[in-house]
């Protein structure tokens, strides 16, 4: 049994025209490379020949995969560190902003080590945290003294349980796709939100980095989603994107790593300006950032 998965279809839409744009190595556990394919109808890219769901944990296993690891190791880690501290109160006025609730009941997918989940409990949410790595849970359990439910727990989850439910950077990593929505379309309240931060690969620093653009990080990133693919998979799911909200760090952090992948080590200035070109070229247009969070409801 083959411990690779080939799509002849398209993960969101079901078109079956595919086309084969790009060949992306990891450059972060493997060496591989790796086909990207798109599809003509919805847009959506996403990576042939993945590993399966019981194969694919072997490509998370590095010290430098930040939302497992907590490392602060280089200067790309740190300044990942610095901001993540910036944003997250960001990320709590966004979750407020749209529940119009200063405190709720709030499910947070694919917590890493917890530093969200800490936020909002200290903000006073009740908070359930998942987390499929053993490692990252260890590290939210000895940082924050937090315990975070494995992913075991995910079609356990009562219906309409949550005011707000948060993937952040974690919907590109998911297998089965469709199942996942509905599930948390059901554990979702009717007055809920769903909040789902992924890269957008028709940015200007995808533009600029192409192949080496490091949001692709293949094969633990398995679609790589544009806005048209993301209201293509919601509207087949029931759901309706309500926002569209930038996430103008994302810009920076990534040409950053990008430029280390194109040249051998992190350029700072050319990083630098590419993430604030791609930034302006956003600024009227959140749509065209390098990350995107999509606030949806029922």
């Amino acid at each position: 049994m083959s411990n690779l998965l080939h799509y002849h279809s398209c993960p969101v839409c079901g078109a079956t025209a595919l086309t084969t744009v790009l060949t992306v190595k990891d450059f972060t556990v493997s060496q591989q490379s790796f086909p990207v394919l798109e599809c003509a109808s919805c847009t959506l890219r996403f990576t042939q020949d993945i590993p399966t769901e019981e194969a694919i944990g072997q490509y998370y296993r590095s010290a430098d995969y930040i939302s497992h690891s907590n490392t602060s190791k280089g200067i790309i880690n740190s300044l990942y560190q610095a901001v993540r501290k910036r944003t997250m109160s960001g990320k709590r006025n966004l979750v407020e902003q749209f529940t119009g609730l200063k405190k709720g009941s709030l499910l947070d997918v694919g917590s890493g080590t917890g530093t969200f989940v800490q936020a909002m409990k200290q903000e006073g949410w009740v908070v359930t945290g998942l987390e499929p790595d053993e490692g990252a849970r260890n590290v939210a359990m000895d940082a924050y003294e937090l315990k975070l439910e494995s992913m075991d727990a995910f079609n356990q989850l009562a219906p309409s349980s949550f005011d707000a439910i948060t993937l952040w950077h974690v919907l590109e990593h998911v297998h089965a796709l469709h199942p996942y929505i509905q599930q948390l379309k059901k554990t979702l309240k009717d007055t809920g939100r769903l909040f789902i931060a992924v890269p957008n690969y028709t940015s200007a620093d995808a533009s600029v980095y192409k192949e080496f653009w490091a949001a692709y990080d293949v094969p633990r990133h398995l679609y790589h989603f544009s806005p048209k693919s993301m209201q293509v998979l919601m509207e087949k799911n029931g759901l309706s994107i309500e926002a569209y909200r930038p996430m103008w760090y994302d810009s920076f952090y990534i040409s950053l790593l990008s430029s280390k992948y194109k040249n051998g080590k992190a350029n700072l200035p050319a990083a630098g300006w590419n993430g604030l070109r791609s930034n302006m070229k956003a600024w009227s247009d959140s749509k065209k950032c390098s990350s995107i969070v999509y606030v949806i409801r029922k």
